[in-house]
């Protein structure tokens, strides 16, 4: 490529019917200028690209980086959930696990309170009979007790009669004697 300094530095032959060397030289001149500035400003573009793509490049690692971490937090995240549910399982097993020993416990215990009522129930029906039983002995014994008083208080008369008719002949046979 030529640079502006070999336009610049350029010469030419000189011949006896040539171009005048003052309007050409006027000409590279003018050349020159335009050509050092497209120069000038194609070393710049060249840098601005080569700046560019540093920064692309950095974008584009950047870019993995950013996809990368994306991706661990998608997995973390995918981790975090089924940890979560899993101990969430966990619970919600331990609950119903604590609930039916909690229902297995109050289910032996009323059944527990069931039999000690029955039980107390039997001890009032056998305490009854008993008492039933006890009172209808007292009364039978009553009764006969009654009966043998009223039949002693009979013989007691006759007794008392016979006594009396003993004494009575005791009396005559005192007197008659």
């Amino acid at each position: 490529m030529i640079t502006p300094l070999d336009i610049q530095n350029k010469e030419f032959k000189k011949t006896l019917l040539g171009y005048k060397s003052q309007e050409v030289d006027s000409y590279l001149d003018s050349i020159n200028e335009d050509y050092e500035k497209l120069y000038k400003e194609n070393i710049e573009l060249k840098d601005k690209i080569g700046i560019l793509t540093d920064q692309i490049k950095q974008y584009n690692n950047l870019e993995e980086t950013l996809k990368s971490t994306l991706v661990v937090a998608q997995s973390t995240a995918d981790e975090v959930t089924s940890s979560a549910r899993k101990k969430a399982e966990l619970i919600i097993e331990d609950a119903e696990i604590s609930a039916k020993n909690r229902i297995t416990s109050a289910l032996d215990e009323v059944r527990k309170i069931r039999e000690e009522y029955d039980k107390l129930e039997n001890e009032i029906y056998m305490f009854k009979t008993r008492y039933e039983s006890f009172l209808k002995a007292q009364l039978i014994s009553l009764e006969e007790f009654h009966n043998n008083f009223e039949t002693n208080k009979a013989n007691g008369e006759n007794i008392k009669a016979d006594i009396i008719k003993s004494d009575d002949l005791d009396k005559m046979n005192h007197l008659g004697a």
